[in-house]
């Protein structure tokens, strides 16, 4: 006797599966590609809309950072940042990354030797230990913040180079140390950018 075949068993044709495969990639190339995007990207810019469009600095009217870039400095009246290796100039948001030199590597010591002599050249009455981090660079190259010891480590520099009370320069490091989320994450931190820039709208006053 024949055997037959339930007709629910029979296997698809291939043009059989296209339609529902089709419908199945438009349907999710509209959530995932379109709908998500724009539900994120509006809920970004209504709930945190600082945060969404970079975090930048606006001063006059016009941006002249991000308070997650750092920005190189190498004036004696400015703070300056922790070092940066991105290449081919530092803090470059393209090519974010470290030095990799390893611990042993003559290279590493040899920068870190020349960071030194360079704040001892421009603060010489300082003979205080120098802070890590104004002499190593992060693992990004894009640090915007020191540690409030590294600032302190400066502030008696910043406030001969600008005529200024260290007492008045100490404060304004006060002012621009983030302290720790909740009390508990993270460490205190400086954002070199936004603290010169209270410096130079101080000394335009």
């Amino acid at each position: 006797m024949p055997i037959r075949i339930p007709r629910d068993d029979v296997p698809a044709s291939p043009g059989g599966l296209l339609r529902p495969a089709l419908t199945l990639f438009i349907v999710l190339s509209l959530v995932t590609g379109l709908l998500y995007p724009l539900a994120v990207t509006g809920v970004a810019q209504t709930a945190f809309p600082h945060q969404a469009n970079g975090s930048l600095i606006a001063q006059g009217g016009k941006a002249v950072g991000s308070e997650l870039i750092g920005q190189s400095f190498s004036e004696p009246g400015h703070f300056w940042g922790r070092p940066s290796a991105t290449a081919p100039m530092p803090y470059n948001a393209s090519a974010s990354g470290g030095s990799n030199l390893g611990p042993t590597n003559p290279a590493l010591t040899d920068a870190v030797k020349a960071r030194i002599e360079a704040l001892r050249a421009a603060d010489p009455g300082n003979t205080r230990s120098v802070p890590v981090d104004l002499v190593t660079t992060s693992a990004s190259g894009l640090d915007p913040h020191i540690s409030p010891a590294a600032a302190a480590y400066q502030s008696e520099r910043v406030a001969r180079a600008r005529g200024l009370p260290v007492g008045q320069v100490q404060a304004l490091v006060q002012q621009h140390t983030d302290t720790p989320w909740l009390g508990l994450l993270g460490e205190p931190r400086v954002n070199v950018l936004a603290l010169n820039l209270a410096l130079d709208s101080l000394s335009n006053k």
